[in-house]
């Protein structure tokens, strides 16, 4: 595989990149029903270009807790730089209604970082999980959690609040290490890198029945070897799931981008990761955290 740098931002998106969004009704149907509700979706926040596919296979992806992070990474679409809104108290009621007017067989959980709450939000989660369980019973959930970094104590409370998550037995719990350890700092402003793989191993030491996954987005300057290095240190806590996807820059507020990966390297470490032992593996340069995550 031949690594590209680029000392200058790249400015043209090559083909392999550019795709419909989807059929227009499926993408209305979902924006009509999460609007009325004035829930969200990290598919329409982050303006995923799966959403169409994702939608069609009756799957989605809600984000809990409000659009604003109280995190700043310098990558991501979400809203950022001023207090977050108050918890919605029908917040769990609402998204368990729209899972099943929208008949939703799999249905992902994530959020914003809510380093201001108490528990970093990890109860919130079960509330949501609990809601959609009651009329939605067939209905399988993963979660995509933050680190649930924040106040006192901080790497005993952060156990805690994972496993306040994992003891509500999520169909798979995902936490994104996002790039290799060397450009966490740039990429990931307030996280980091041996934080997050503690996450991974908690929720395994917790309950080993629960499947895990991770996921890194790449064209921030990362090597082949650093990612290689980044897969054999995800195996080694018993990370059983991978999504790798191309970093697209939002807006100029946002990283550059600095090398589009091409499908071919997106297929080798593919066959990369699963050589090193991961059960499922997606890997291209549209995938995204929840791509085809139901399967």
């Amino acid at each position: 595989m031949t690594q590209k740098s680029s000392l200058e931002p790249l400015t043209s998106i090559p083909s392999w990149l550019k795709r419909p969004i989807g059929k227009a009704s499926e993408l209305s149907t979902v924006q009509r029903i999460i609007k009325q509700r004035n829930i969200h979706t990290i598919c329409e926040e982050g303006r995923c270009p799966n959403r169409g596919e994702c939608y069609a296979q009756k799957t989605a992806t809600f984000l809990l807790m409000g659009p604003t992070c109280t995190r700043s990474c310098a990558f991501c679409q979400v809203d950022k730089g001023h207090a977050p809104m108050a918890l919605d108290p029908e917040e769990p009621e609402k998204v368990a209604e729209s899972v099943k007017l929208l008949g939703l067989r799999y249905v992902v959980l994530t959020s914003v970082a809510r380093d201001d709450l108490d528990d970093g939000g990890a109860q919130w989660f079960v509330r949501v999980m609990s809601s959609i369980r009651q009329s939605n019973h067939q209905t399988q959930i993963e979660v995509l959690t933050p680190d649930f970094w924040g106040g006192k104590h901080r790497e005993i409370a952060q156990k805690q609040r994972v496993a306040t998550v994992v003891a509500a037995k999520p169909a798979c719990y995902n936490h994104n290490i996002e790039t290799v350890q060397r450009l966490q700092d740039r990429v990931r402003r307030g996280a980091k890198y041996d934080r997050s793989l503690a996450v991974l191993r908690w929720v395994k030491e917790i309950d080993p029945t629960i499947p895990t996954k991770s996921g890194l987005m790449l064209g921030h300057g990362e090597t082949e070897t650093e990612i290689r290095q980044t897969l054999e240190d995800l195996r080694e806590i018993g990370c059983d799931r991978l999504t790798i996807g191309q970093y697209m820059r939002p807006s100029l507020d946002h990283l550059p981008v600095e090398k589009y990966w091409t499908p071919e390297e997106f297929e080798e470490l593919g066959n990369l990761g699963r050589s090193l032992g991961f059960s499922q593996v997606r890997s291209g340069p549209l995938v995204r955290s929840s791509y085809h995550a139901g399967e």
